[in-house]
């Protein structure tokens, strides 16, 4: 008995329903059971998985726990998870509070507020849990199985910080909406989840720079910091979730302890905060009054300008939109850390890199203005130049990207003129040729397909993937040419990424949409 109607348990039960029905990737908007095919395909990973962890953990299981090199390494672990946990739980709040759609009725109901703010709040601790269970829960079944109890520790970490963080998470989501008002919310907690989810990358490549630049300085200042009488010295607490997972006691229970009354604050707490913010929600999807100021209209710019101002106008009144693409420009920062930095300059992996990025920035930005056109049929029977329009389009696609990257690329045509001139030759070249394949090659969609479009326009999206690597292929083998290694390896590196661009780009050319 699950309880009765409008109760927890009640409430519980209509979310596992909902969440089997939606479990199998379907159509958009379509809700369908898993299939035999799909469950057993789940069934037989997590049985190979169990196949892997006996294996591993028959080699590792008499690991000295008590060395602090194993006390690191699983504290530094555990912590890197749980950026992801944090970026996940982000995600799933936002999706609870306001993607779902169903928060109007079950208010308006007789339900309790605190019920239905308790299941939501599980429902995110299990989404944030749920993935690391799968691929953990493995080796505690393993390690249990051949003698190593402690190992079991898992499942008790795993749910812990999971629930800590998803209840950080659903706070700072109901706080941003009191600070700054629901829709602005939206666009800040998915921001906030990409970064807490790159943190990791850029935290690697930050480090990196450290120990190549200041490597005598990093490792004195690491060594003091973990000494005995140092700030992260043996009895920090900072290695607290580490000494829970290995398996000690009290860390354990004391994790657990913090779970449990970060759940029961939250729950009991912030349902009352949660239906305000909820009726914000509802209120700013209301329309706006007019401002009593006179509407002024402006003339005078030229077809490409005004096409151009208009898609990034367009771009601009979408903050969810832009929250999505412009995750991307996240991996630029240890690019320009490597850019301005004062260590040896690795020309072509910059070069490299900023060329995919730069592609992939602009195939993004192109699908929008030209895929996801919303008038489309406006535009062809406009009194205007069908092809000044198409170029202003793609112009609009491709100028963010040349526009973002003109710093770095400047700095390095100072620093070193020609690899700087390969690098903007490559990045130019690898921009322009983004945006004309996804003019070509783009399927029609609506803006709400963004983060399918994988999977809705496949060609398309391979191809700007193949032409992302050929262009960032031929930027490191000529800017390694240019830096005295003219091997016959790089040359041919060369030559091959060059005719591979070609080629592509030759490729979409034939395989184009009618009229484009």
């Amino acid at each position: 008995m699950m309880g009765a109607p409008g109760s927890i348990g009640w409430l519980l039960r209509h979310e596992v329903r909902l969440a089997w029905y939606n479990a199998s990737p379907g159509k958009a908007n379509s809700a369908r059971r898993p299939g035999a095919a799909g469950l057993a395909t789940v069934g037989l990973v997590w049985l190979a998985l169990h196949g892997i962890a006996f294996f591993i953990v028959g080699r590792t299981g008499d690991i000295d726990t008590s060395d602090p090199r194993v006390l690191v390494a699983v504290t530094a672990l555990l912590y890197g998870c749980m950026t992801f946990m944090l970026s996940s739980a982000l995600h799933t709040s936002v999706l609870v509070l306001f993607e779902r759609g169903d928060m109007d009725l079950l208010l308006s109901s007789p339900l309790s507020s605190r019920s239905i703010f308790t299941v939501r709040l599980g429902v995110v601790v299990a989404g944030t849990a749920a993935l690391y269970l799968f691929f953990l829960t493995p080796f505690a079944h393993a390690g249990a199985a051949l003698g190593h109890v402690r190992w079991l520790a898992v499942y008790p970490v795993v749910v812990g910080c999971a629930t800590v963080l998803a209840c950080a998470a659903m706070l700072l989501t109901l706080a941003l909406v009191r600070l700054i008002g629901a829709r602005r919310t939206r666009v800040v907690a998915q921001v906030i989840g990409a970064l807490a989810g790159a943190l990791l990358f850029i935290l690697a490549q930050l480090f990196n720079y450290l120990s190549g630049s200041r490597e005598a300085q990093a490792m004195e200042a690491f060594s003091r910091a973990f000494s005995s009488s140092g700030a992260l010295g043996a009895a920090s607490p900072l290695w607290l979730p580490g000494r829970a997972l290995l398996g000690e006691p009290w860390p354990i229970l004391g994790l657990v302890l913090l779970a449990g009354a970060a759940f029961a604050l939250t729950a009991a707490w912030t349902h009352r905060f949660f239906v305000h913010g909820l009726q914000q929600v509802a209120s700013s999807s209301r329309v706006s009054q007019r401002s009593g100021r006179e509407v002024r209209y402006r003339f005078g710019a030229g077809l490409f300008d005004t096409v151009v101002r208009k898609e990034w106008r367009l771009i601009r009144r979408d903050p969810h939109l832009i929250s999505q693409v412009a995750l991307q420009l996240i991996y630029l920062l240890p690019i320009f850390l490597l850019v301005f930095g004062e260590t040896d300059i690795q020309y072509p992996a910059i070069t490299a890199g900023l060329t995919l990025l730069c592609a992939s920035l602009t195939a993004s930005l192109a699908w929008i203005v030209v895929s996801a056109e919303d008038a489309p049929d406006l535009l062809v029977m406009a009194p205007a130049s069908s092809r000044l329009i198409r170029l202003a389009k793609l112009a609009a696609g491709a100028m963010p990207a040349l526009a973002i990257a003109f710093i770095p690329l400047a700095w390095l045509v100072m620093r070193e003129p020609l690899a700087g001139l390969l690098a903007c030759f490559t990045v130019s070249g690898a921009t322009c040729t983004a945006a004309v394949i996804v003019h070509w090659c783009g399927k029609p969609a609506t803006r709400s397909d963004y983060t399918t479009r994988g999977k809705t326009d496949t060609l398309t999206s391979l191809l700007e993937g193949a032409n992302s690597l050929a262009w960032g292929g031929l930027g490191f083998c000529m800017s390694s040419i240019a830096g005295g290694s003219a091997t016959d390896g790089y040359l041919a590196g060369a030559a091959l990424t060059a005719m591979a661009t070609v080629a592509i780009l030759g490729l979409a050319w034939l395989l184009r949409r009618p009229g484009a």
